[in-house]
């Protein structure tokens, strides 16, 4: 069953694709391949409390005005027969990024793939198409070994060079140089952020340029319950960063409108517009009102396990997570994202 076309985003809306069902991208980004764009992200459909499946492969979809979106299947897809395979549905596959690389002619895919204890290492695919198939190219890498959380790929648009941006877990930020075929690192890296312990300590990086400026947008480490972000600006990709503060300072909640960026996407055919795409993982968590602040603080409060659930909402369904598409707006070089009800790629020049 198709759907009437849509001409706006409604941020924290469900978001159904042509056909009418909705929209499994999550932790996702956006890339533009010979003018079409495609949104891919973890695949939750069956990611339902009890289930034991974390994600079902790598979903993708396509357009051609980033509002309305064509289900293209899991371009990659779980390995359900080997419980050792990082792409087995009970791993914590998360957070795919795919870059093309032109030498190579390869689209590079990297996920983030947790186990036991907070282990977190990656696995990376390549495909000649952003459709696939994909192969394995590495499993289980510990990328200048160290546990790699969640993270960002970034390819120079002058010459071609590849950076990985990683939280190194509970820890700090790593800016670490790719090989020429974006399959691994090189060994050359840069720190940022260090942080004691979580929630302080930064995550889901988000890289983008704009005139010359390298910003990075971070969450805290919170896990599903989403925190404030916070922007920093470079005027190299190893930085040093200098950290501007909160995204939103418009937010009363101070939780960056209940949800966490994954990705900042530049429309190659505006002028200025850059996207914060985000997901709100607790749709629910906006039903509990002061409830809900109260019991972040508590939890969040230095010497408690953060990583442990909040019994007040430890009821997670991710098969149900919105998302939050935004336009970022600029105060000089400060980039700042405020709420709106719903937009439209089509208003920017």
């Amino acid at each position: 069953m198709s759907t009437t076309p849509q001409t706006v985003i409604r941020p924290g809306r469900p978001w159904l694709d042509t056909k009418g069902e909705r929209i499994h991208a999550h932790g996702g980004s956006v890339i533009e391949v010979d003018g079409t764009f495609y949104w891919y992200g973890e695949n939750k459909e069956f990611s339902t409390p009890g289930s034991g499946i974390w994600h079902w492969g790598v979903r993708c979809y396509s357009s051609t005005d980033l509002v309305n979106w064509e289900d293209r299947g899991v371009i990659i897809p779980p390995d359900e027969h080997d419980e050792s395979s990082p792409l087995h549905p009970a791993q914590g596959l998360d957070r795919p990024h795919i870059i093309y690389n032109a030498a190579t002619e390869k689209f590079v895919c990297w996920v983030k793939v947790m186990t036991k204890g907070s282990v977190q290492r990656s696995t990376v695919l390549t495909a000649d198409s952003i459709l696939g198939p994909y192969e394995i190219a590495r499993t289980w890498l510990r990328p200048l070994d160290m546990s790699a959380g969640d993270f960002d790929l970034v390819v120079d648009p002058h010459d071609g060079k590849g950076y990985y941006y990683f939280e190194r877990v509970h820890s700090e930020m790593i800016c670490a140089d790719l090989t020429s075929d974006y399959t691994d690192v090189t060994g050359y890296y840069s720190t940022h952020f260090p942080q004691p312990q979580p929630p302080f300590v930064r995550e889901a990086p988000a890289h983008f340029s704009r005139n010359r400026l390298h910003y990075l947008l971070t969450s805290g480490t919170t896990g599903y319950y989403p925190n404030p972000s916070e922007s920093a600006v470079s005027r190299s990709y190893h930085g040093p960063f200098e950290v501007l503060g909160d995204l939103h300072p418009t937010d009363q909640s101070r939780t960056s409108f209940h949800s966490q960026i994954s990705s900042v996407f530049r429309h190659p055919g505006k002028e200025d517009l850059y996207i914060a795409i985000a997901d709100r993982w607790l749709p629910g968590y906006l039903d509990h009102g002061a409830k809900a602040q109260d019991a972040f603080i508590e939890h969040f409060a230095p010497g408690r396990d953060s990583d442990l659930p909040m019994e007040e909402f430890a009821h997670v369904d991710t098969s149900l997570a919105d998302y939050v598409w935004l336009p970022i707006r600029f105060e000089g070089d400060r980039p700042v994202i405020e709420w709106l009800d719903e937009w439209s790629p089509a208003d920017f020049e």
